[in-house]
């Protein structure tokens, strides 16, 4: 993890968005994930492979009144890490400008 802590497979704003929405319920219906992120299906289903693939979610299909269905819930690992990033963000947030960086090029030379 890099030595801001933020996670990279989180970070993404559709994933951020996921795990917020995710972190408070134990699963959501992919539509209402889709209708929440304004994503299309595609872009979304590639969000969640990705944080699937990370072991941060589950996906669960079933069919339901002769549809299939799929929800998605966040794992333990998933939890933890989401709410890790979160305490990397909320410290960045809270940090003086050159602790974040923010002070440097990104060559770590200071900015004029």
């Amino acid at each position: 993890m890099p030595p801001h802590g933020l996670d990279a497979v989180i970070h993404a704003p559709v994933r951020l968005q996921i795990c917020a929405m995710l972190s408070a319920t134990d699963e959501a219906e992919f539509a209402l994930l889709r209708d929440e992120t304004g994503v299309s299906e595609s872009v979304l289903s590639k969000h969640l492979k990705q944080l699937e693939d990370a072991g941060y979610v589950t996906l669960r299909k079933a069919t339901v009144a002769s549809r299939q269905r799929t929800w998605a819930g966040l794992t333990r690992k998933g939890r933890a890490a989401f709410a890790a990033h979160v305490e990397a963000l909320n410290r960045l947030v809270r940090s003086e400008p050159a602790a974040a960086g923010v002070l440097e090029t990104p060559d770590g030379a200071p900015r004029r």
